[in-house]
């Protein structure tokens, strides 16, 4: 076997390198045409919405179909397929918001409501009966049945993309050190299906930092799309020298029906905070302050107090038994209290069930020799300062709950950034210092994306995400991902 370079080997233990021959096989033998994947998914959503309206009758009211007709039958047929209708006029249908993403559950959630809307008015101005109870019943059962189809779909087609199935043929256009940057970030989100078939610059050369197999010019693109297939063609900066230059290019490719993506230069911002705004012909980006720094932070504060309050009366006996385990193996004190930093700098003791021996801090030093973890943090797995009951609260986070107590007196918040020791503080640059611009959590996108097995760099960069691009529902559903991770007890040690 040839030797690789580093960044091969990770590229090609990801899957972005050269695709062998037996790859392309499985993307031939595991591919659909749009037609056909469109055919499927309006052939299920019509199963769901019958089969909503089966449960609907069953769940008590059956007593409805001693009413219907063969006219009722009829009405119900049109409003299955009007709801079908509507699904594809709303775009719930198209291919390029099934990877990710919340665009295809609201489109599906528009379009049903419009559905039973139109239904109804129209009903109530041709004065027709219609048995009212089944039908709103059968509205939310099948709008519910609909969006659990395809968040399951999503996540099983994530699990055949991780597996090297369905992948989508990808060529990279743009200079040699920004593909190899979204080359990367592809090679991190696998689950996202593609495969990337080489590259396109203007640059001399014949492959990439990373690897990535350089196919030809901007001359030769329409000709490397057509040879190896390509879907999608993800453009990055150094592409062109002129916006004209894209257009054109554009224009070209229409009849190879390929997906065009172009990387902004606005790196991790979230859509939400994204607006374009024409002007003179230029698709101008509006990018909105971050809600973190803005007056909604209030509304924060506020789900912070009552969430907190809620959780610290449910969780009082679990409190009870862990204190008293604590105490009970070595004598020791139960809670661990460490100065952390919080917002804008400012210290506090952040409240932690100790799981460590007594004398854990003054043994640190002799430990650092074996530390796993990268910049400022201590990592290591089995560490020998962890007491026997410490292993088992910090295997299900169950160490971190009197942290409640600081959400509720505001030194914390449920979400948010990792809280810092101030050691760690005192390296931060001037970039990492972002963080301490929102109150740290308890939880939070570093949490629920590997815990302990992440790298510091991927740390910073979720903990700057979420500064950056805060929302309530993003808490919400950092909050529902941390259940799922602390049961599963996955990148806790």
């Amino acid at each position: 076997m040839t030797d690789l370079t580093a960044p091969e080997r990770a590229l090609t233990l990801s899957g972005l390198a050269k695709p062998t021959v037996a790859a392309a096989e499985t993307w031939s033998r595991w591919s659909f045409s749009a037609r056909t994947q469109h055919a499927i998914l309006i052939a299920i959503d019509a199963v769901v919405i019958i089969a909503a309206l089966g449960v609907t009758l069953a769940w008590g009211w059956s007593r409805d179909l001693i009413h219907l007709t063969a006219e009722h039958v009829l009405v119900t047929a049109g409003m299955l397929v009007g709801w079908i209708v509507l699904l594809g006029l709303t775009g719930a249908y198209s291919l390029r918001h099934l990877r990710a993403g919340p665009v295809e559950y609201r489109r599906v959630a528009n379009a049903s409501v419009v559905a039973a809307g139109i239904f109804g008015v129209s009903c109530y101005l041709l004065n027709y009966s219609y048995p009212r109870t089944m039908f709103g019943v059968w509205v939310v059962v099948g709008l519910f049945g609909l969006l659990l189809f395809r968040l399951a779909r999503r996540r099983v087609m994530h699990g055949l993309h991780r597996r090297e199935l369905l992948l989508t043929p990808v060529l990279m256009v743009g200079s040699v050190a920004h593909v190899d940057e979204v080359a990367m970030v592809l090679s991190r989100e696998r689950w996202m299906g593609y495969k990337i078939v080489g590259a396109i610059t203007r640059e001399e050369t014949t492959s990439t930092g990373t690897g990535l197999r350089v196919l030809g010019g901007l001359s030769d693109l329409k000709s490397v799309i057509e040879q190896h297939k390509v879907s999608v063609a993800i453009f990055t900066e150094g592409s062109f020298d002129c916006p004209g230059d894209f257009r054109r290019l554009a224009w070209k490719l229409e009849q190879s029906r390929i997906q065009l993506l172009v990387v902004p230069t606005l790196a991790d911002i979230s859509p939400d905070r994204l607006e374009f705004r024409p002007f003179g012909g230029l698709p101008l980006v509006d990018v909105a302050r971050p809600r973190a720094l803005r007056s909604l932070r209030w509304s924060k504060r506020v789900s912070d107090v009552v969430a907190s309050a809620i959780l610290l009366v449910l969780a009082l006996p679990i409190l009870l038994v862990t204190a008293l385990l604590v105490k009970l193996e070595d004598g020791g004190p139960v809670l661990f209290r460490q100065r952390r930093v919080g917002l804008k700098g400012q210290e506090f003791d952040c409240l932690k069930f100790r799981s460590m021996c007594v004398d854990a801090e003054a043994r640190l030093a002799a430990l650092q020799a074996q530390n796993q973890g990268a910049g400022v943090l201590f990592k290591m797995v089995d560490d020998p300062r962890i007491t026997k009951v410490g292993k088992f609260i910090r295997r299900y986070s169950i160490d971190e709950l009197p942290q409640l107590w600081n959400a509720l007196r505001g030194d914390m918040s449920l979400v948010g950034p990792r809280p810092a020791l101030p050691r760690e503080v005192a390296q931060y640059d001037s970039d990492t210092r972002r963080r301490l611009e929102v109150r740290p959590g308890l939880t939070g996108l570093w949490q629920v994306s590997g815990r302990s097995t992440l790298s510091w760099e991927d740390t910073v960069r979720l903990d700057l995400y979420y500064v950056d691009n805060w929302s309530i529902i993003q808490d919400v559903i950092i909050l529902l991902k941390t259940f799922r991770a602390v049961v599963g007890s996955s990148g806790a040690y």
